[in-house]
């Protein structure tokens, strides 16, 4: 699979994997884990530029939390089980960015993760799209950390 190039401003980069995800035909499991861990660093430190704080997401991150938790417990992993509940942290991701939001033109620091997830919901249709889903928001939370984001 080609490697698409990490821009140097990473303002770029939500756009990027927004266009990435949404030319997926198969699903999100086709980011390739490499590019998918080369892209959360750039937007991890994209959302610490913007100064998003973890707790201004905590209840996104919670909520992925107990949907692999109810995966795991179901018989033979069913994706079916979460498929609806998935669907509604659209709304959430919505709610969080518009909290956030300042005006038209500051759209605020929550804006690049919720552009960024629910893109990857959209994608995300079966057990192993939903893996690879965790793995993303479990990366963007890592490097946003390892930027320097912070808790409060």
């Amino acid at each position: 699979m080609t490697q698409t190039p990490i821009p140097r401003n990473s303002e770029d980069i939500t756009i990027i994997m927004v266009n990435k995800i949404n030319k997926f035909t198969l699903g999100f499991q086709e980011y390739d884990i490499r590019e998918l861990v080369n892209h959360t660093e750039k937007l991890g430190q994209q959302l610490v530029i913007k100064q998003l704080k973890t707790n201004q997401i905590r209840k996104f991150l919670d909520a992925v939390k107990r949907l692999k938790s109810k995966l795991d417990k179901s018989e033979e992993r069913d994706f079916n089980v979460i498929k609806d509940d998935l669907v509604l942290l659209r709304p959430q991701l919505a709610y969080a960015a518009a909290r956030q939001q300042k005006n038209n033109k500051d759209l605020g620091p929550v804006a690049p993760f919720k552009q960024v997830l629910e893109a990857a919901i959209k994608q995300v249709d079966t057990t192993k799209d939903f893996d690879k889903f965790v793995q993303l928001v479990e990366s963007i939370i890592a490097y946003h950390k390892a930027a320097g984001g912070q808790d409060q």
